[in-house]
């Protein structure tokens, strides 16, 4: 199948354990911090991940970030004034943070999973379904997206374009996702 295709090309080599070396998380009282440090942290290798339970404290986002930029991220926060509850490092396997986004292919169709939000798209790209969530601006963003080819939408026509919550936030990750797994099957 070519999603088992695409999964294999995105998948990393190497030793699981040694992939979180160097890497910490970022842990946030609330999602709207976490959702503007990572777009005042575009520069950095960071990415938006779910903290393990375990150290889960404020929020259910969390950002992973190169060990070596620390110094540099904690003077952007700061300069944004973001305060973030912890930094921590990730030199203990059982802390790997949980992948946000969940990718699974059923009877032909493509469904991309971001937290409670889920795009389905076919072969071609075009938006089937979108649901989940309980944010008021569910309804409207399956009204704007469904029916539409994801690889034709406009900046301003995506989820984070059109939406304000949370739902709207990992729907866009979800996009994003779904809209890269399009663009990879076209290579072939």
């Amino acid at each position: 199948m070519i999603l088992k295709k695409i999964k294999k090309l995105l998948r990393k080599k190497g030793n699981e354990e040694k992939e979180f070396e160097g890497r910490g998380l970022i842990i946030f009282k609330s999602v709207k911090d976490a959702m503007k440090a990572e777009s005042i942290l575009k520069n950095y290798n960071v990415r938006v991940v779910a903290p393990p339970y375990e150290i889960r404290e404020g929020c259910d986002l969390a950002l992973e970030y190169d060990l070596v930029d620390e110094l540099g991220i904690k003077r952007e926060l700061e300069k944004n004034n973001i305060n973030p509850l912890k930094f921590i490092p990730l030199n203990d396997y059982s802390l790997k943070p949980l992948e946000l986004i969940k990718i699974k292919e059923i009877d032909g169709f493509i469904m991309v999973r971001c937290g409670n939000m889920k795009i389905t798209i076919d072969k071609e790209g075009n938006i089937v379904n979108i649901s989940g969530g309980g944010c008021p601006d569910v309804p409207y963003l399956a009204l704007k997206l469904k029916g539409k080819n994801i690889k034709d939408i406009k900046e301003d026509e995506t989820p984070k374009s059109l939406g304000y919550t949370l739902c709207a936030y990992t729907l866009n990750k979800a996009f994003e996702k779904a809209k890269e797994l399009i663009n990879l099957k076209n290579k072939f």
